[in-house]
Parts: C-alpha cells; sequence; structure tokens
C-alpha cells in the first residue's frame, strides 16, 4: 500500500531527472582546448626571454650572481608591466613583485660585498708586498687588521724585547717602518727590515711551551713603527680561517728562513736583504730557534757564540742539540 507522500516523490522523480544539466561527454585523449587564445603580447615573450639568458650564463663568469639577478629582475619587471597593461591579473602582477623585490635584495648584498675595500695607507704596503700575492682578499685582510691589532711606535734606542725579561707569549709584530736590531748578550746577530715580522722565531718555537722569555734583545736603530697583534686573539681567529691560518704559517716560516740567511751570510747588505725574495737551501745551517732559544742553555754559550759570530760554515759544523726546556726543534 503506497502512501500520498511516496507517491508525489515517484510524480516528481522524471521532473528532476530532465531537470539535471547534461555534462558533455568528454573523448578519451581529446584536449579540452577547443580554441586556443591568440598569441600573448611582445612584454610577456621579452620577459621570457630574459630569464632563459640569465639560465643561460655560464657559472665560470666572475659576474656570473650579479648578471643573472640583473636579468632575473628585468623579467619580473616585464611580466608586471604585461599583466598590468595589457592582462589586468593582479595575481601574476603581485607574484612578480615579489621576485622582483627578493632579485633586488640579493643584488643590493652582492654588489656590497664587492665594494672597494678602503685599506690603511700605512698597511697597503704590507698587504701588497706579504698578503696580496697569497690572494687574501682586501675584506678578510682589513678583518685581520681591523678587530684585535694596534699600530704602535718605538724610538730610535728603545726596546721591543729584553733578554731574559720579555715574556714572547703576548703579542706578534709586523715591522712597518725603520728598523731594528737583534743581539745577543750584546753580541750583534742580525737586523730587522720592513715589512718582516720582528719575533717570528719566538712565535713558532713557543707554540707548544708558553711562559718563555726572549732569549735576545731587540732595540730599533731608527724610529720604527710595527703593526702589533695580541698572540691570544690571534691565535684564536685562525683557528676559526684554516686559509689564513695556511697563509700565516707560510708567512712565519718565510721570514724564519730570511732571517737564517742574514745570520749566515753577514757580508749580505742591507739593499740586498730587503729585496732578497729566494733563499737557498740552510739544512746545513744553524736554526734561528736554536740560535735565540737555546744559547742561553748550553753549556760552551760563548764559545758556540764566537764560532757563530765568525762565520756560517762554522757554526754548521757544531752539534747542536736543542733543550728540552726551551725551544721545539725546528729544521729547514
Amino acid at each position: 500500500m503506497s502512501t500520498p507522500d511516496s507517491t508525489f516523490f515517484l510524480t516528481m522523480l522524471p521532473t528532476l531527472t530532465s531537470s539535471t544539466p547534461e555534462v558533455p561527454a568528454v573523448e578519451a585523449n581529446a584536449t579540452s582546448c577547443q580554441q586556443w587564445e591568440h598569441v600573448h603580447h611582445m612584454l610577456f615573450h621579452l620577459g621570457n626571454l630574459s630569464l632563459l639568458l640569465g639560465l643561460l650564463i655560464p657559472t665560470t663568469l666572475g659576474l656570473h650572481m650579479i648578471l643573472l639577478r640583473l636579468l632575473l629582475m628585468t623579467g619580473c619587471s616585464l611580466f608586471i608591466a604585461w599583466a598590468t597593461l595589457y592582462r589586468c591579473n593582479l595575481d601574476v602582477m603581485v607574484w612578480n613583485v615579489v621576485f622582483l623585490v627578493v632579485n633586488f635584495m640579493h643584488l643590493f648584498f652582492l654588489l656590497y660585498k664587492r665594494r672597494p675595500i678602503k685599506i690603511d695607507r700605512e698597511l697597503r704596503t704590507v698587504y701588497k708586498r706579504m698578503f696580496e700575492p697569497l690572494h687574501v682578499q682586501e675584506a678578510l685582510f682589513q678583518r685581520l687588521t681591523g678587530q684585535f691589532c694596534t699600530i704602535q711606535t718605538l724610538k730610535k734606542g728603545q726596546a721591543y724585547a729584553a733578554e731574559d725579561k720579555t715574556s714572547v707569549d703576548e703579542r706578534l709584530s709586523i715591522l712597518l717602518k725603520g728598523k731594528m736590531k737583534v743581539s745577543y748578550r750584546g753580541h750583534f746577530l742580525h737586523n730587522i727590515y720592513t715589512n718582516s715580522f720582528i719575533d717570528s722565531p719566538e712565535f713558532r718555537s713557543t707554540e707548544m711551551h708558553r711562559g718563555e722569555k726572549f732569549q735576545v734583545t731587540i732595540v730599533a736603530e731608527e724610529n720604527c713603527k710595527f703593526l702589533c697583534w695580541s698572540r691570544e686573539r690571534l691565535t684564536y681567529f685562525l683557528e676559526s680561517d684554516t686559509f689564513l691560518n695556511e697563509v700565516f704559517k707560510y708567512l712565519i716560516g718565510k721570514d724564519i728562513t730570511n732571517k737564517l740567511y742574514t745570520l749566515n751570510d753577514p757580508t749580505l747588505s742591507d739593499k740586498a736583504v730587503k729585496k732578497m725574495d729566494r733563499q737557498p737551501s740552510l739544512c746545513s745551517q744553524l736554526s734561528m730557534m736554536q740560535m735565540r732559544n737555546s744559547m742561553a742553555s748550553t753549556s760552551d754559550t760563548d764559545d758556540v757564540l764566537n764560532q757563530i759570530l765568525r762565520g756560517g760554515s762554522a757554526g754548521s759544523s757544531l752539534p747542536v742539540t736543542a733543550p728540552s726546556d726551551t725551544a721545539l726543534p725546528w729544521k729547514c
């Protein structure tokens, strides 16, 4: 037995079925685009061409990133003009504005990193002579010399280090101007000239043994100016920069070799020492570290010193033993 409600539903069902819109059937593997739009404006194609050129720039080019950001910014600007003037698409315009701002910020950062670094006039010679040939960038050199070092002066006759009194743990210095004299118990050993380390042998020999004293006296023969680092802070900084640490090892080793050469060749003139860039093998010579740090502890110090002062050949025939309580054994 049918109720009035069910009869009404069955009566209305054909009407509802006939009122449902028909979905056009799509053939399999057929495109839904029945009619293609016209080609977009030239601004759209120029924008895509700018992006393509940016991606084709070789990474080996020095200005690769700067040129890439410039072309990306150009493409975004063309897309903004196309979306605003010819398509009136707000979403396309907004997204390209965001891309334009991001690329502009990155470009500004790249240009800021390439800004010319102004090195102090007093330090430019040191940079050109010692650090630039080893490919140390100006920004890195400025970090090295701008945070924990000072420029100090000494008048003629003033002492940089006193024998058995001055600690070697405090500083490392490069002579910027003037000339210094190194002596042991009143005996002249060698001179220190501009653009060279003052206390490189002590710095190298006491890397593992702290609390040592200078075994020589270093006195200014002229009015001198030198660049001075705090040893503790410099060591900490070099530990955080592997490249600069290797640069310092090379420079200090070369400086010690120069001092060895001048020590064992007393006939060398000042002009020749300043121009000296290449050194012969010094494996048969007495090392500077052994000279500066072990003479005071040997029983026949005066005999050793006298033979050294008479010439390098005499010093080279001496049996040299480095004491355990001073310098590390260092060989050329």
